[in-house]
């Protein structure tokens, strides 16, 4: 498996935002968001390492650290994260994430013998890439999933709520929204929630790029 990056800190965001967590960040990905703050592991001439299922469940096990995000790029394009997946399976007391796109079919991950939580994006309008959302996946979701929207506009934040409602998303997963860092203010984006009564969804700021330098690696 291609791995750009392995360490320890904390959730940056989603349900565990400021726990700790070990990150396994795979190479590549089938999308190009506008936002993305990740692309230098999408080239493909970054550097990774080759690394087994057993040698990234060791390094796993080796940080003593209960939450797993598995992320990219896009995890799910690597052809071995099922065998990772039921190998994680093996230790109860580990919780693990999956941060997806949105645009890989997430059903041959929802083995209830090993399935992970998902992270999971809707990229909206702006991003540049709605139109690879692979919709199927609202009917795979659980409550103990998460849908994701990353906006840039107000005019993102209305199609963030034309999805919510239309896949009445508020009663089957988890649903944040979060400014793209420095295209939007978050005190717009409340202003948006109050005006349009947005119950049962959380605004998250990205924590690690509050505490740290939003461009360092590592965190």
């Amino acid at each position: 498996m291609k791995v750009v990056e392995k360490f320890v800190s904390i959730n940056g965001e989603s349900r565990r935002a400021g726990e700790l967590a070990v990150f396994i960040r795979f190479k590549g990905c089938n999308l190009h968001c506008c936002y993305c703050d990740t692309k230098w592991a999408n080239e493909t001439d970054c550097d990774f390492e080759e690394l087994t299922v057993e040698e990234i469940l060791s390094y796993i096990i080796s940080t003593n650290v209960k939450n797993v995000t598995l992320t990219g790029g896009e995890p799910l394009l690597q052809p071995e994260i099922g065998s990772l997946l039921k190998a994680l399976s093996q230790y109860p007391e580990i919780r693990v994430e999956i941060e997806t796109n949105g645009s890989v079919s997430i059903e041959p991950f929802c083995n209830d013998d090993y399935r992970p939580s998902f992270t999971m994006d809707y990229k909206l309008p702006e991003s540049g890439c709605e139109n690879d959302m692979c919709l199927e996946n609202f009917c795979f979701l659980k409550n103990t999933d998460t849908v994701k929207f990353v906006c840039s506009s107000i005019d993102d934040l209305k199609k963030a709520k034309y999805i919510i409602e239309k896949y009445n998303l508020t009663k089957i997963c988890a649903v944040y929204i979060s400014p793209v860092f420095g295209k939007i203010e978050p005190a717009d984006m409340v202003s948006y929630m109050i005006e349009n009564n947005l119950n049962d969804i959380k605004l998250q700021i990205q924590m690690h790029k509050v505490i740290w330098d939003p461009n360092l690696k590592g965190v």
